[in-house]
């Protein structure tokens, strides 16, 4: 039987692997403060359902607390946390950002985390570690609601900040590299009609993404998770990665039209809340064959179109990995 590594290169290929390849993702709220924390969450979670791939998902702040934000878990669903504190007050504080250490502070710590993922893992299960894109930790670094304004009114500043965050992530994807990974899960959060238009999301988005993007050249399964609704699909689908994550079950495309504008693997094909938060395990299998059904199993990867929430009943789980068999 292939092992998980091998299914998932048969999808690279473009063959009819054994069976479809299955993996779904959480946050460990609390866990995730620390990396032995999260490394054995993950671990755990890992053991329970044995996905064909492992990604991890520290909180969104480990990137850019090195910087100052402070942030809080309030219990949030799916596991995230609430920033309380910002660094960037005026456009001025945009310059003020200096590249990062990545092998020490937070940075670092999430870097253990991945050394004890990769030394305990079978070295047959690929593991992806996340990599928020540049403009994505640029709003946590401003705020959700004054990043737009910046943007609009002081882009000179912005440009400054995003050009030292995308140096920091370019070293810190290698860092990961070198530790022994498959792949990075690059989000990709502002390719949104209802946030910006393409000439500004290639200004302040994708330009900078595809700098950060060339860390991981060397990596063979890099995906990239598009985040909302009315996204710029056709524009990340020429990102150089292996594999698209998209909510394809709330927005367009769907799973065979992705698979027609995208020349690798496409993942999805599970609501993440109707379905496997509110659903049932039959309605789990049911929207799991359909899935496979209509993308022919090929280029595919069965999984949610983000974060499975922390509330997920375990039977749901359960039922998403059984569903391809075993």
């Amino acid at each position: 039987m292939p092992n998980h590594r091998q299914r998932l290169e048969k999808c690279l290929s473009n063959q009819q692997p054994d069976r479809t390849p299955v993996a779904l993702w959480r946050h460990f709220p609390v866990d995730d403060q620390s990396s032995n924390g999260l490394a054995r969450a993950t671990l755990i979670f890992q053991e329970a359902f044995d996905f064909d791939l492992v990604k991890v998902s520290p909180a969104s702040s480990f990137c850019i607390k090195d910087w100052g934000v402070q942030d809080h878990w309030n219990g949030n669903s799916e596991g995230t946390r609430d920033y309380t504190k910002q660094v960037i007050q005026k456009p001025e504080d945009w310059e003020k950002l200096s590249l990062l250490n990545v092998h020490q502070g937070y940075l670092g710590a999430q870097l253990e985390c991945l050394q004890i993922l990769v030394k305990e893992l079978e070295p047959d299960t690929p593991v992806i570690q996340t990599i928020f894109n540049p403009l994505s930790q640029a709003k946590n670094l401003v705020g959700k609601g004054k990043l737009l304004v910046h943007m609009r009114k002081f882009p000179e500043a912005v440009h400054a900040g995003l050009k030292v965050i995308t140096e920091t992530t370019y070293e810190y994807i290698r860092a990961v590299s070198a530790i022994g990974v498959s792949g990075i899960f690059f989000a990709v959060q502002h390719a949104q009609y209802g946030l910006l238009n393409e000439i500004e999301f290639e200004a302040f988005g994708s330009h900078y993404d595809l700098q950060a993007l060339e860390a991981a050249s060397d990596l063979w399964l890099n995906m990239v998770h598009l985040h909302g609704k009315d996204v710029m699909y056709k524009r990340i689908a020429e990102y150089p990665v292996q594999i698209l994550n998209w909510h394809d079950r709330e927005t367009s495309p769907s799973l065979s039209q992705g698979k027609q504008l995208f020349e690798g693997i496409v993942c999805g094909g599970l609501q993440r809340v109707e379905t496997i938060v509110l659903g049932t395990p039959d309605m789990v299998r049911k929207e799991a064959l359909q899935a496979i059904e209509t993308t022919g199993g090929k280029r595919f990867i069965l999984g949610t179109g983000c974060v499975v929430p922390t509330v997920a009943p375990y039977g749901n789980i359960l039922a998403a990995r059984q569903s391809v068999g075993i």
